[in-house]
């Protein structure tokens, strides 16, 4: 989508909008340079990971790589989690190299380059390069999109919220999108063109973003932070010697594809003990702010317990629907990546029903521990509905798993939204960009889970592995539902 035609008032370069440009759908033009750029990059993001998993384990007479299917699981769960990892790196080169906007146009160039490494480079190479570049690059995109939305509109513009919204209908449609054609040029085609269409979307998204991207404020191009020039050989030493000691590791076959997901999880452990440890210690932090964060500590781990179970989409979802699900359509048998499709449908039906909800009940609506609590059981709830095919040990019937992608939705609507606007809230004034690193680490570590997790999965015999970590959410969301009221006194007035 261009916005070089219109004859509309551009943005004031210095600072947001003054409200006198609604040449995009009454919002500011640049939000149609954002909008393009979500769209795309969600689109190549989100079609890439519905064939990735199937690409890593089927056979080569299939066209795939022939990989163990939990090993395939595990680096499906590890390069999701290395993606929110690399949000925080990718907020930290904004805020203090180069400004959010260059790194939001460095970053989208980088998972292009990734989309094309797996479409072009056979075989184990491609997916160890493509997947490094893609995780890196989705992780700047993600921390810098969304803030240089926010740098658009003034703190008092009665558009803002519509103009989120607005853009996360665009990461839905995207979302929605992508799987399809790169379904469908996976089954026609093969993996290596499907894996190609998502590289063309994001070149087309990148391409219109280098012409709207003057429209940006002048201000997204500054540094908020910038790090000393004194201190910039120590952190660049820092980084490579981080890479010589991956290297070291992967050439002497102490990490590999079966244990990745593992060391993972350890460094998002050991990272999120650090982060918790450095903001509780600070002699910066008074005595309401260590009670916020405290407060904080049963939400990350129930956030995590979450997103273990929502992010099987990818990895558990896929191989049910593969083998499985009988997905006839009319003679027609559907392509197994649409059905990663049917969530952003929902999201899309059913996002403004949630915000019209919380808008009517106000001061009423459930606290944060609630909707926290509620969103996990109702997430261990989605698991259980997979026990109820009616066909036994025959192929499951399509409207089962449009039905457990539904309560999916419903899940993700009561946790997600709310996730990342509580990290900022309960945020000591000093370290407003650790709690978000919190937030996103409790994230990481779901995902990174979630493909760890799936190595266990049987589909001839899965009604225990459903069962039990159906069990495990449940359990999870009622303890936080039970201890809402000492966690609501622990956040100190915040809601």
């Amino acid at each position: 989508m261009s916005t070089g035609t219109s004859d509309a008032k551009p943005v004031d370069h210095g600072g947001p909008d003054d409200g006198r440009d609604r040449g995009f759908l009454g919002q500011p033009w640049p939000l149609a340079t954002l909008f393009g750029v979500e769209v795309w990059e969600r689109f190549s993001f989100y079609g890439m990971q519905g064939i990735l998993v199937l690409y890593l384990y089927y056979s080569a007479a299939e066209g795939g790589l022939g990989i163990d299917r939990a090993t395939a699981t595990g680096i499906v769960g590890a390069y999701g989690g290395t993606v929110y990892l690399t949000t925080i790196a990718g907020a930290w080169v904004a805020d203090r190299l180069i400004g959010p906007e260059r790194t939001l146009f460095l970053s989208a160039s980088v998972v292009m380059a990734g989309h094309v490494a797996l479409a072009v480079i056979p075989g184990r190479p491609g997916v160890a390069v493509g997947l490094v570049l893609v995780a890196v690059g989705s992780g700047g995109v993600k921390a810098n999109a969304t803030s240089l939305v926010g740098s658009l509109y003034a703190e008092d513009d009665e558009r803002r919220d519509a103009g989120f919204s607005l853009f996360y209908l665009g990461i839905n449609l995207g979302a929605f999108a992508g799987p399809l054609l790169t379904g469908l040029l996976q089954t026609h085609q093969g993996f290596h063109w499907g894996f190609g269409i998502a590289a063309v979307g994001m070149a087309l998204g990148l391409a219109q973003y280098a012409v709207g991207r003057r429209r940006l404020p002048e201000s997204t191009h500054h540094v908020p932070s910038p790090l000393p020039s004194s201190m910039r050989a120590r952190y660049a030493a820092g980084v490579v010697g981080f890479l010589v000691v991956v290297a070291v590791l992967l050439l002497t076959g102490v990490m590999t594809g079966e244990n990745l997901a593992d060391w993972v999880l350890g460094i998002v452990v050991a990272a999120s003990v650090g982060y918790f440890a450095l903001i509780l210690r600070s002699p910066q932090v008074d005595a309401t702010e260590r009670s916020r964060v405290w407060s904080f500590l049963p939400l990350f781990a129930c956030n995590a317990v979450f997103w273990s179970l929502y992010q099987q989409q990818f990895t558990v979802v896929e191989i049910f629907s593969d083998e499985r699900l009988n997905r006839d359509l009319f003679g027609w048998e559907m392509p197994v990546s649409w059905v990663n499709s049917i969530n952003p449908v929902f999201v899309i039906l059913l996002s403004g029903v949630f915000a019209a909800l919380w808008t009517r009940l106000g001061s009423r609506q459930p606290v944060t521990p609630v909707k926290f609590g509620l969103g996990t059981v109702v997430m261990g709830l989605a698991f259980w509905t997979f026990l109820l095919n009616p066909s036994g040990e025959a192929a499951a019937p399509l409207l089962l798993l449009v039905l457990t992608l539904l309560v999916f939705t419903l899940g993700e609507l009561l946790i997600s939204p709310v996730g990342l606007s509580l990290s900022t809230k309960l945020a000591p004034r000093h370290f407003r960009t650790q709690m978000v690193a919190l937030y996103f680490l409790s994230v990481a570590f779901g995902t990174a889970m979630a493909g760890k997790l799936a190595g266990y999965y049987d589909p001839k015999d899965e009604a225990p592995y459903f069962l039990v970590l159906g069990a495990i959410a449940v359990v999870t969301g009622a303890l936080v539902l039970v201890f809402t009221r000492p966690i609501t006194r622990l956040m100190a007035g915040v809601r």
